[in-house]
């Protein structure tokens, strides 16, 4: 899948990805029932894994 963002979407994706991540991470430092937590955990590796992406591909632009 190709997405075609400008600078200014890259830049707000990825502010809202780095704040849902910052999120998520206290969530699962709070959360109690461990499979929640697993499940939890699940998720912030997808999500990092897709920050990740964004981030090889901001400077990358900037740099082109």
């Amino acid at each position: 899948m190709e997405l075609k963002l400008s600078v200014e979407e890259e830049e707000l994706i990825k502010e809202i990805l780095e704040e849902h991540h910052r999120e998520l991470l206290m969530e699962i430092a709070r959360a109690d029932h461990r499979e929640f937590k697993h499940d939890l955990r699940k998720k912030e590796q997808v999500l990092r894994s897709v920050l990740n992406k964004v981030c090889a591909v901001a400077p990358a632009r900037k740099a082109g």
